[in-house]
């Protein structure tokens, strides 16, 4: 008997890429065996987050491919887009940080929808306002 490919797929700005990015994506990739990392656009990130990102749509993605964990990169160009990319790609696990916990319940009837607790004591946010009030990590 064939074994099913279980595919994963996880939303991102993942700017300033850090310890905390590469846990979730490797506790992601834990729970399946194909991980499909959507990432942000520059535009998603500031027409729908209100968050310039600090690098550009391509840095980021060539960050993510090197990431052993992640086996696609993809667009989040829109909320709307989880919906579509769940049938398209076939994902049985969606996975996100516990900060969104409950926001995306709305998915169960497609697929399996996991929140995974966040890398406690680091964050984006925090790391950019360590660097503008000129602090160390």
């Amino acid at each position: 008997m064939k074994h099913k490919i279980k595919k994963i797929i996880t939303y991102g700005t993942f700017d300033l890429l850090h310890y905390g990015h590469i846990n979730l994506l490797k506790r992601a990739k834990s729970l399946g065996d194909y991980l499909i990392v959507a990432l942000s656009t520059e535009e998603f990130s500031w027409k729908e987050k209100q968050k310039e990102t600090y690098f550009s749509y391509e840095i980021r993605k060539q960050m993510i491919e090197a990431i052993r964990y992640v086996d696609m990169v993809i667009p989040e160009n829109s909320w709307e887009q989880k919906e579509e990319d769940i049938k398209k790609y076939k994902v049985d696990a969606f996975v996100i940080g516990d900060d969104w916990k409950g926001k995306f319940d709305f998915l169960k009837s497609q697929c399996e929808v996991v929140y995974l607790e966040r890398t406690p004591e680091i964050s984006t946010s925090q790391i950019k306002k360590s660097i503008k009030d000129g602090n160390n990590a």
